[in-house]
């Protein structure tokens, strides 16, 4: 008899739409391999959906709050039902931008300088009186952010103290924290992490036409080009690999993930975030990366299942 798979998809965060993508072709392919696929379009009735389905496992398609942020992780947990990529703790923290980065400084893994302040500080400590030291600390483009957001949702740059505020305020509408960071301008990079011994596929470069690799450029075919394995020096794409197995250790990640790296104009290699579910639409990088290590997509999403049915 085949594995039942519960594919968790959809659900009201800000990435619905991605989600729904992803787990589409996600069913689609482990349909194919000889599941017995139920994908659950996450809602109120999720649990007892689950607790009806008794699936062997579940494969986690949601992307984003509730997804992400080790919501339904915990409720798996609670079930007893196994399911893809990281566990409650290393979800929460990928997902908190600003407690990442901490354990990043705290580990020794390269990272922008960075700013963190919740709505607190702003309404009841006057922290805007800070924004000039930070200003200078930092330098402009800051790059500000809401701490707990994917996909680039959200994020502003100020190019000067005066655009500050409203890039508070944009960031503020996403999250109750958020992260004021040195903008490092370079290549965007990403290295994607597949299996239970991790190890990194080829480096993906992302070209983009905008000022960043924002929303729309992420999953609107032609808004960004990609190189795959991206053209840098090998001593380069070795230290980048290290690097983010680094990262990906120090945050307890597991199964699969992506960190996104700068590659500075002066050589250095800053580690921006860590992405526990990243996309599997056409355009999204982890599927980018296996096609070019020639695993192609339904191995792909067998290999992270198997990772979640074994462990």
């Amino acid at each position: 008899m085949s594995k039942k798979i519960a594919v968790l998809k959809g659900g009201r965060s800000l990435e619905r739409d991605i989600s729904l993508k992803s787990g589409h072709r996600v069913e689609k392919a482990l349909t194919e391999l000889g599941y017995t696929v139920e994908g659950i379009d996450v809602d109120g009735q999720t649990v007892k959906r689950l607790k009806e389905l008794k699936p062997d496992a579940a494969f986690i398609a949601m992307h984003g709050k509730s997804g992400e942020d080790g919501t339904v992780q915990e409720l798996l947990d609670i079930l007893g039902i196994p399911y893809t990529g990281s566990d409650v703790l290393p979800s929460i923290c990928c997902m908190d931008k600003v407690l990442s980065k901490h354990i990043f400084k705290a580990s020794g893994v390269p990272t922008p300088p960075f700013y963190a302040f919740n709505r607190d500080a702003f309404q009841e400590l006057g922290a805007v009186d800070a924004m000039p030291i930070i200003g200078d600390e930092l330098g402009f483009p800051i790059v500000v952010k809401p701490a707990a957001q994917g996909s680039a949702l959200g994020i502003r740059f100020a190019h000067s103290i005066d655009e500050i505020p409203a890039a508070l305020i944009s960031a503020f509408s996403f999250s109750d924290k958020v992260l004021l960071e040195k903008y490092m301008k370079g290549r965007e990079l990403a290295v994607s992490i597949l299996g239970r011994d991790p190890r990194a596929l080829p480096i993906v470069e992302a070209i983009t036409k905008t000022e960043f690799f924002d929303f729309e450029a992420r999953y609107t075919m032609g808004k960004a080009d990609y190189v795959v394995p991206a053209e840098i020096p090998e001593e380069v794409a070795a230290r980048a690999v290290d690097i983010s197995l680094d990262a990906f250790k120090a945050l307890g990640c597991s199964g699969f993930g992506r960190v996104d790296l700068i590659l500075s104009e002066d050589g250095a290699l800053s580690v921006l975030e860590i992405n526990t579910i990243p996309g599997f639409t056409e355009t999204s990088l982890l599927p980018m990366a296996a096609q070019a290590a020639s695993i192609g997509f339904k191995e792909l999403v067998e290999e992270i299942l198997l990772a979640a049915l074994e462990a």
